[in-house]
């Protein structure tokens, strides 16, 4: 999860609870910045899990940290007999990372890890809630991601946007048009998800041509980013479309959740 993130994200918050640890990045959409919303519930991760927050009712605790630096201090933990973080306060707040390593000999090897971290006080904590679900017009599951990843990966060379319609009958395309070349992936087949049938989308879509394309143009080099950092094989994923101002992806596996939002050129 963590090195997927560092792909999408320089810094990050991380957002722990007594029972989820949560992922944030929210940069002003307004400034074109893309936002991510990563959940994993602590059970199927921690042995063990003690937090304390600020006070008894706002019992949360907000950090802003490199994740690029959390992943690095991971890796030495993949052979590690136990692993164990913990904020500590060494001349600047840390998360600190104990490996413990196996060893030939009875004592053990513990390798630590201080990550500087910029804990985040409460009155910003506002600024990280859930971002809410675009009201969109269309939503349809994604093609295999190793697939799209690598049509992106060559249009790409082409272009700085891609164009992704989809429609009400689970077809979506991936278009590029420049003065000099048009090239467009079609897709087929890829169904919707269960709520796209539902009452909600049905009323906006009472009276739509099932045929007629959904489109929004977005920045190809966020949408490579997203596609190249998947370490996580999502059991499902799926994309939704607000014509001309978002494209909102969201990745579900088993332990893991992530939402990402990428606003629409204009």
């Amino acid at each position: 999860v963590i090195n997927t993130i560092a792909k999408l994200a320089k810094t990050c918050t991380l957002r722990l609870t007594v029972s989820k640890l949560y992922f944030i990045l929210s940069d002003k959409v307004a400034n074109g910045g893309v936002s991510m919303w990563c959940e994993l519930c602590q059970g199927n991760f921690f042995d063990e899990f003690q937090m304390e927050g600020v006070a008894a009712e706002c019992n949360e605790i907000y950090l802003e940290l490199v994740p690029e630096n959390l992943s690095r201090a991971l890796k030495t933990a993949q052979s590690a007999k136990a692993v164990k973080m913990k904020l500590t306060n060494k001349h600047c707040p840390c998360l600190r990372v104990a490996v413990e390593l196996p060893s030939l000999s009875s004592s053990s090897r513990i390798v630590t890890h201080d990550i500087p971290v910029g804990v985040i006080p409460r009155r910003l904590w506002n600024d990280f809630r859930e971002p809410s679900v675009p009201d969109f017009d269309v939503s349809i599951y994604l093609p295999a991601l190793k697939t799209m990843k690598s049509v992106v990966e060559r249009m790409k060379n082409l272009s700085n946007s891609i164009v992704i319609e989809a429609n009400l009958s689970g077809e979506m395309n991936l278009k590029i048009e420049t003065d000099l070349v048009s090239v467009t992936t079609h897709f087929k087949d890829l169904g919707y998800p269960p709520w796209a049938s539902g009452d909600g989308c049905e009323n906006s879509s009472q009276g739509r041509d099932l045929e007629s394309m959904t489109e929004a143009c977005i920045d190809i080099k966020k949408l490579q980013q997203l596609l190249a950092g998947q370490q996580v094989n999502p059991t499902k994923a799926l994309c939704n479309i607000a014509s001309k101002r978002i494209v909102h992806f969201i990745l579900l596996h088993e332990d893991v959740s992530l939402q990402y939002f990428i606003p629409a050129l204009a």
